[in-house]
């Protein structure tokens, strides 16, 4: 049976969130729950792929400084492929299935723009891979982990 999550999970996953490392003791206060049904609760959302409570890394911090979006065009029947293939690429941190000419959109998170050009070089050595359009990435305005 599928899990289902009400405003009480969205309500602890807005507080992780915004601050992984919140007690169990302060969610529970701010939702006016037990600190047990707080723990449970956060079981439950682990115990079912739902929450992952990880570091994130401030990308700049540590010389991550230029990124892309590139748009590919896949040989046709070649996608599963293509895709098994972008995976092995440490600089490529999303990964997504699309409608339209280009079904495959990567993001590349790379220290410096001599970089993003070396991976798409490396993209475009790709026997599946036909095609690229790219959108370099000048600025970063909002990169939030909040889907409530």
């Amino acid at each position: 049976m599928k899990y289902e999550i009400d405003e009480m999970d969205r309500g602890i996953i807005k507080h992780l969130a915004n601050d992984g490392r919140m007690s169990f003791s302060e969610i529970a206060a701010n939702l006016n729950v037990t600190e047990k049904t707080v723990r449970l609760r956060y079981k439950n959302l682990k115990d079912n792929g739902i929450l992952d409570v990880v570091g994130v890394v401030n990308p700049v911090a540590i010389g991550v400084k230029a990124g892309a979006i590139i748009l590919l065009k896949v040989q046709p029947q070649k996608i599963k492929e293509a895709i098994d293939s972008l995976k092995e690429f440490r600089e490529i941190r999303y990964i997504t299935l699309t409608s339209g000419p280009y079904p495959l959109l990567v993001q590349i998170a790379v220290p410096t723009q001599d970089d993003i050009n070396e991976t798409m070089l490396k993209i475009n050595e790709l026997p599946s891979i036909i095609e690229m359009n790219s959108i370099i990435q000048l600025d970063v305005y909002k990169n939030s982990y909040e889907y409530y």
